[in-house]
Parts: C-alpha cells; structure tokens; sequence
C-alpha cells in the first residue's frame, strides 16, 4: 500500500462510442481536482473497444488487462460489448473481463435525488446499491470454461446460475460495512419464494452476517416486491444488497426514480483494485455530437477517489471527492448547467468546464 505521499497511477480507458468525450470531460475534473487538492496523481491511457480491436484484433489487449492490475485506479469509458464480434474473434467485454479478472466483487451504485430534479417517487432519494459482481446469472461468470448458456438442441437453450458461500458472505459484509457509515439498515433482495436452493443460499449468508452487526437494521424483501417498492417511496431504504442480475436492473430503477440515469455513479471495486464506470451505455448515435452527459462517469471517478483515500489514508483523495460531488450538484441545480438529455443546452466539454470551474473555486 502507497503511503499518503505516494504518487497513484490511474488508468484512463475511453472505450467506445460517448466514451472518448465523456473521458476527456471527466479528467478535464480530475485535473481540475488534482491541482485544487493537491493530489499526488499520474495518468496513462489504453486503448480498448473497437479501436483495440481494429489495431489488435481484441477489445482487450493483454497488455492492457496487465496495465490495469498494476495500476491503482482505472477510469473506464462506455463499451458497445452487444456489437463486438464472437470471443473467439476477439470480441471481449472489457468491463466483464475486468470485473471477473480484477475480482471486482462489489459493484456499488448509489441513487440520490439532487436539486432541481424532483424524484419521481415524490420523497428524496438516498439510497446505495451493493450489486455481487462476480458470479449469478451472467453467463460469462458462471462457468471456469466456455459460458455459462448453452443449447443441447437448436430448440432449447439453458442458463446455468452461479452462487457461492464465498461470494455472497462477502458482498454482505461490503453492505454491512457500508450500512454502518450511513444510516445503518440493509435491505436483502432475494427470490428465495422461488429459487430456494441458490437464493436459499446467499439469505443463509447474508443473514449470517447481519447477526454480526446488531446496530445495523436488517430486512429482506423479494425482487418482484422491491421492484414496486422502490416507484411507490425510496426513501425507505438505505442500503441494498442483492445478487448481480437483480443488483443491474434495481439500480437503474433506483437512479432513474432518484432523477435519472445520466446522473448515475458506479464504482466497481474489490480487495485490492477499483474501476471507475458509468452506469449507462455508449450511445454510438449521440457519439461525436458533444452533447453527451459525463455526470455519471464524473461521479464515479469521485467514488474512485473515495476508494483510494481510504485504502491509502490520504485525506486529500477524500476532499477531492466530496469536492468534485459538491461541484456537480451546484452546477446540475441550475438549469442553465445541463446537458441536452436533461433539458439544458450546454455541451459535453462547457458542462464540464464549468464543474472543473466549480471544483477549483470550492477548494480556494
């Protein structure tokens, strides 16, 4: 572990489609916060994506994957993944290659209502979700050799389903741990009713380790309940826990009730390494019009920066990442400080000016 001192690598990965603008709006940010807070960071960037894959004839070189695990941090771009190629073509999916290859296991999403922009459950929102990343319904998590769907027959396809002790004790424990620097409830997301064997088993664990936490609420409710909850008053619920599939389709309901999904942050993080991403997609038909929205990736290069003031006790990456927060809630309150997609006028590179502007007066 770097000390407080220490200069940090990060990783810059643009991906596909928005992800070269939203990138350079998000580290026209980072810089921004860099010389305000006086931060200790070095930047690279590779190339991945269709751009990998026309030069390398692979989305995600090797060489690339080794610079991320040695890196401290990585900031990744959107990816068209639905559009590459077969994998045997070259056609991987960088950031589920990451996720399985760095053992990002916890994949942290928050929704939180913001002015100017009522949620549309009519209360203020504030809630996280604590998504297991590594295994559950994904196919490509599923399996150590070939993916986790396959068809014995043309006429029937089967999916098989991943859940271990080991996986869902540790997401538990990230929620918990969470719970605990916030309002201290965790809610468990589940179809035990219905998949009684591999639901069955991650209650079992999470269950296991909320006795570990006595000061902490606990609840559990079932997806197709949580899903109707969340529409009817969000604000009940503090921190979520579930497994992967259920842990993507809650969050983009929770950001979208909260404001919406161009705002969303997300930070996928494990024992040693955090990838920094956006929750939306690459929007190849907006990609090259500067009207993107970078909010989302923005917010979470501020929950990267969370992750490595704490891991590396460097009060300066923490300040930087309330600052960076606290700039892009001032400049999203006006209406005049939008993107296209929330009814504002502003472009790519201008929105994120003006949060960079933001970000160095606060810290004056």
């Amino acid at each position: 572990m770097a000390t407080a001192h220490s200069t940090l690598k990060i990783l810059v990965l643009e991906g596909d489609g928005i992800g070269a603008e939203i990138s350079a709006a998000t580290m026209q940010v980072l810089h921004a916060a860099q010389r305000a807070c006086g931060l200790s960071l070095a930047f690279e960037s590779a190339e991945i994506g269709w751009a990998a894959h026309r030069r390398h004839g692979t989305t995600l070189p090797e060489d690339v994957f080794v610079r991320a695990k040695s890196a401290d941090g990585v900031v990744l771009g959107p990816v068209s993944h639905n559009d590459y190629p077969p994998r045997d073509q070259g056609g991987l999916n960088p950031s589920g290659e990451l996720r399985k290859r760095l053992d990002l296991y916890a994949n942290i999403r928050p929704a939180r209502s913001r002015a100017g922009f009522p949620p549309r459950c009519g209360v203020p929102v504030d809630l996280v979700i604590v998504r297991e990343n590594t295994e559950g319904f994904y196919a490509d998590r599923s399996m150590h050799l070939g993916p986790g769907e396959f068809m014995p027959t043309p006429d029937l396809a089967l999916a098989m389903r991943k859940i271990t002790r080991h996986g869902s004790t540790r997401i538990a424990e990230a929620a918990f741990k969470l719970a605990m620097q916030r309002r201290k409830k965790v809610t468990a997301v589940h179809k035990a009713n219905v998949l009684r064997v591999s639901d069955g088993l991650y209650l079992e664990c999470v269950r296991a380790v909320a006795a570990r936490y006595p000061d902490v609420a606990y609840e559990e409710r079932i997806i197709d309940a949580m899903t109707a909850l969340l529409v009817r008053d969000a604000s009940q619920f503090d921190v979520v826990v579930t497994t992967n599939m259920y842990g993507d389709i809650l969050s983009d309901e929770a950001s979208e009730i909260a404001g919406s999904l161009g705002l969303a942050a997300s930070l996928n993080a494990g024992a040693g390494h955090a990838v920094a991403q956006a929750q939306h997609g690459s929007a190849p038909d907006i990609a090259g019009k500067n009207i993107a929205n970078p909010s989302s990736l923005i917010g979470s290069v501020a929950m990267l920066l969370a992750w490595l003031g704490e891991r590396h006790g460097d009060g300066r990456l923490t300040k930087a990442a309330t600052t960076i927060e606290g700039a892009l809630d001032r400049v999203l309150a006006s209406a005049d400080g939008r993107t296209p997609d929330l009814g504002g006028r502003l472009g790519t590179d201008a929105f994120a000016r003006r949060v960079a502007g933001e970000v160095e007066k606060a810290a004056r």
